[in-house]
């Protein structure tokens, strides 16, 4: 069962947002709501619309990342101009990056996206457990997509807020691998990790929220397969992502302007001398956007690039 079809425990309301922003999670108790993850920046003025209508009233009292990349975290300083008593708490492992707003570290900047500076006022640790609306969520680590990522279980309804560490279909970009570092084993640890966890219903991080756990998992280590027997196709796959995640926020672009931004982006840079150095790297990208334009997810006319 997906979507619709889905029973969420009382006091849980899920904004299914889409592939630039991600999902908002709300959880409601009698007189304060909290929230896990707000969306892109871009989109915070519709984040803030939904969050007021959905919190019907009740205070917005806390704040929870799963991780710090931008379609995580980019609606935080929009949350915390509108709720000034906010508390807002982000995995360990980027804090100090967050204090000192290096935008490289945080990877805003090489992966050629936007984030508004926001702050925080505390950690949300692995292996503790924090209230949340009027339920207690179990912390866990979930290393792979992002190193400092973090899954929240509601033990009694086994309900599991899953970030991007599973999705229906699959699970966001390993982007460590992208850097050189070996993370496909952690991501199957964690894949391990929510197998043990055996929720009843997930949330993910983009896409609709589901309770086929075991189908899910499959898919998601079918792909992971794939993956290690050839990583070229996981940097193919990772440098497409970033130009229609780019692609979603501008919606229309010139070839020029577009050309120039992934000349810019240090992250296709990267892929390209790590993965493909023998193909010349405008050819590259050029190859790239052929592929999105034949898939249906982009179109080029007269010179400008457009979403699709």
């Amino acid at each position: 069962m997906s979507g619709a079809d889905v029973r969420l425990p009382a006091g849980v309301v899920v904004l299914e947002r889409g592939w630039l922003s991600s999902n908002n999670v709300l959880l409601l108790g009698p007189e304060r709501a909290d929230m896990v993850d707000s969306g892109y920046g871009s989109h915070s003025d519709q984040t803030l619309a939904l969050v007021e209508h959905a919190c019907a009233g009740r205070t917005l009292a806390t704040l929870v990342n799963t991780h710090l990349h931008s379609d995580h975290c980019g609606g935080n300083a929009a949350l915390q101009a509108r709720y000034r008593d906010l508390l807002t708490l982000i995995p360990p492992g980027l804090a100090e990056a967050v204090r000192a707003w290096d935008e490289v570290a945080l990877t805003y900047r090489p992966t050629g996206q936007s984030c508004p500076r926001f702050g925080f006022q505390g950690l949300v640790q692995p292996g503790s457990s924090i209230e949340l609306g009027d339920k207690r969520w179990e912390v866990h680590a979930a290393p792979g997509h992002d190193p400092h990522s973090i899954l929240l279980l509601e033990p009694e309804s086994r309900t599991l807020i899953s970030a991007d560490a599973l999705w229906e279909n699959g699970f966001g970009v390993v982007f460590p691998e992208l850097e050189g570092a070996a993370a496909f084993d952690e991501v199957a640890a964690t894949l391990d990790l929510i197998e043990q966890l055996t929720p009843s219903v997930v949330i993910p991080g983009h896409g609709r929220v589901f309770t086929d756990a075991r189908s899910a998992l499959a898919t998601a280590r079918r792909r992971l397969d794939a993956y290690r027997s050839d990583p070229s196709r996981h940097a193919r796959h990772a440098a497409k992502v970033l130009i229609k995640f780019r692609l979603l926020e501008w919606q229309a672009v010139s070839w020029e302007a577009f050309m120039q931004w992934s000349d810019a982006t240090v992250y296709l840079r990267m892929v390209q001398e790590r993965f493909f150095e023998d193909i010349p790297a405008r050819r590259w990208i050029e190859e790239l956007v052929d592929e999105l334009v034949r898939s249906g997810a982009a179109r080029l006319e007269d010179g400008v690039l457009y979403n699709a």
